[in-house]
């Protein structure tokens, strides 16, 4: 389950290189994405997460992927062509070949635009379909471009609707679920039942994704409580273990300084190597 959020992706990509580096990989049956969460999925599955790890400082934290001034000439301030083609089709290649041939399950959340209600997607048989699947599930208006036609529906970013998959894995059948977080706990809202204010709501019907977009960490209320309460009665008696970042590093959903976006990887990797060493992780 791997956590989004733009730039804070930084932090499950050096947790992700981390996973990879000590021959974790081949235990995962199947992972599940959002947002940049989907991007991290994909490069895991194909072998490629110390590319997509060390893309966050290299590539990503520019102007060529996040420019606000681009507000002015209303495109996109995140730009995913960037993302799709500059990276993953030219600095750090994505293989693709591997990607369609791993026994993981990839997972790809995304938003369905006529009820704002998130679905995996499915139709990815090719690179083509993956990079429509990667754009739909980061698409957000204004912020990182237009909802994405796929399948016949139109699609925005999966973390609108579900930041974290967690009970979607556990309703699937998963018995043992590894959750990596982009930001700490203590940064987010627990409490469930938090509502969506009326002028998000609003707003979403104008601008699909965006009104609840802006709520922040208040969307994660329902999946945390999963997380944070190992007796919850919606985990169906699946063993839940997070990783979340041991120390935040200023980094925000758009953060362009390389900087804080290396030192997000180094924590994120080193957050991931401490909790591999106690006893806080489920076992196979």
């Amino acid at each position: 389950m791997v956590g989004g959020g733009g730039m804070r992706g930084a932090y499950p990509a050096g947790m992700l290189d981390a996973l990879d580096s000590i021959g974790l990989r081949d235990a995962v049956d199947e992972i599940y994405g959002a947002s940049s969460g989907s991007f991290l999925a994909a490069c895991f599955a194909a072998g490629h997460a110390a590319g997509a790890a060390a893309s966050f400082p290299e590539d990503l934290a520019s102007r060529a992927f996040v420019d606000l001034r681009r507000f002015a000439s209303r495109r996109p301030v995140l730009s995913l062509d960037h993302l799709l083609y500059g990276v993953l089709g030219g600095t750090k290649p994505m293989p693709w070949d591997a990607l369609l041939a791993s026994p993981m399950r990839v997972r790809l959340v995304a938003t369905a635009v006529d009820d704002l209600r998130p679905r995996v997607l499915g139709g990815l048989t090719d690179p083509d379909a993956w990079r429509r699947g990667l754009r739909a599930s980061a698409a957000i208006p204004v912020i990182a471009g237009p909802a994405v036609e796929h399948e016949g529906r139109r699609w925005v970013d999966g973390s609108i609707g579900e930041p974290l998959a967690l009970a979607r894995a556990v309703r699937g059948g998963a018995t043992h679920v590894l959750v990596l977080l982009s930001r700490p706990t203590a940064d987010l809202r627990l409490d469930p039942d938090v509502r969506i204010p009326w002028w998000a709501r609003l707003l979403d019907r104008f601008t699909p994704g965006l009104g609840t977009l802006t709520q922040g960490e208040a969307r994660y209320g329902a999946d945390l409580a999963l997380v944070t309460d190992p007796a919850h009665p919606g985990l169906r008696g699946a063993r839940v273990a997070a990783i979340e970042p041991s120390t935040g590093t200023g980094m925000g959903a758009l953060t362009v300084d390389p900087g804080p976006v290396g030192d997000a990887v180094r924590v994120g990797r080193e957050s991931a190597l401490a909790a591999l060493g106690s006893d806080a992780l489920p076992h196979r």
